[in-house]
């Protein structure tokens, strides 16, 4: 081969060589990637323990296993599926505040107790259908403020207004911000709920007084002391001396009789001590017979929860 042909051959190789090398960028150093925006945790669908107080026996199910249960307790099951969905939302949100904040039903070892007394009813028998479907459509959603669980609380009718929890429940601690007294359509309520009237013998209200501490050994008089913001009674005072919280003194009465304190009167007989008055119920948080018309309006059942929860946010926990 011609000699010239060699050297040019040669000078190009070294040429290629050169001109890649200094086409390849220079290795720098590594940086970690741009981390993407996070969502909310997700978790997956806890197993829980219960007591089944029937049996007596601990059993573990599924979450939404529970709650279905729990709806199927607490509501009844013909009712339109956006209450019941409503009704769902509040019980997951009730057993996860009681996990979270006392770890369920610590005296009895578990997340949650199937004796109404110590947590939530239940009636696994009374699930059909609807109530399955009301649970699925809300599968882990959870109702929060300031991202804790809140205390899901809810009766039967509110008579038409909402009450607060120091007001219905005689609630020690500080009012919680997001449980405020708003008006209910508590209108399909049946009418022994709308508006009743029950008799005590005044032996009774005597002995459910002297369960609270406070002994008389005969009642003259019982009036309103004090209301709260929905007008529910919140401090009685009888023979115009003793003062006595209405809450307490109607579930030492009994609150399935003395339905309500959202009272029309107190009138003291002879013998008897009449009450009258509307709703079923402590009053605080969702009305079970405000949902069922809201529903039947069209509404959704995080329309439902948020009209009585105000703040909240509705958080899907798992899916």
């Amino acid at each position: 081969m011609n000699r010239k042909i060699i050297v040019c051959l040669v000078l190009l190789g070294v040429l290629s060589l050169a001109l890649i090398g200094c086409s390849s960028p220079q290795k720098k150093p590594e940086t970690p990637p741009t981390p993407a925006p996070q969502q909310a945790t997700q978790q997956q669908e806890p197993d829980i323990t219960v007591f089944m107080h029937e049996t007596g026996e601990k059993k573990t199910m599924k979450m939404e296993e529970y709650l279905a249960g729990v709806v199927a307790g607490e509501m009844k099951n013909d009712w339109p599926v956006e209450a019941l969905a409503a009704q769902a939302i509040i019980a997951r949100t009730f057993t996860l505040e009681a996990m979270e904040t006392k770890g369920g039903v610590p005296e009895r070892g578990t997340q949650a107790s199937t004796d109404i007394k110590e947590f939530q009813a239940y009636n696994a028998k009374a699930v059909n259908d609807n109530v399955k479907k009301a649970v699925q459509m809300t599968r882990g959603m959870v109702l929060t403020y300031q991202g804790k669980p809140i205390k899901g609380w809810f009766h039967a009718s509110a008579g038409g207004i909402t009450a607060t929890a120091k007001e219905g429940l005689n609630y020690r601690e500080a009012e919680p911000p997001y449980i405020q007294s708003v008006q209910s359509p508590d209108e399909l309520a049946p009418a022994d709920i709308k508006n009743w009237t029950i008799v005590f013998p005044k032996e009774a209200v005597m002995a459910a007084m002297a369960k609270m501490g406070k002994k008389v050994n005969d009642i003259s008089s019982i009036e309103i002391t004090q209301k709260g913001p929905s007008g529910r009674a919140v401090m009685l005072r009888v023979n115009r001396e003793v003062e006595v919280s209405a809450p307490e003194l109607r579930v030492a009465l009994d609150s399935t009789k003395l339905k309500s304190m959202l009272l029309d009167k107190i009138e003291v007989g002879e013998e008897n001590v009449t009450f009258a008055g509307k709703g079923y119920g402590h009053g605080v948080g969702m009305s079970q017979w405000g949902a069922n018309r809201m529903a039947k309006d069209g509404k959704k059942p995080e329309d439902i929860v948020t009209h009585y929860f105000k703040g909240v946010k509705v958080e899907k926990r798992w899916d």
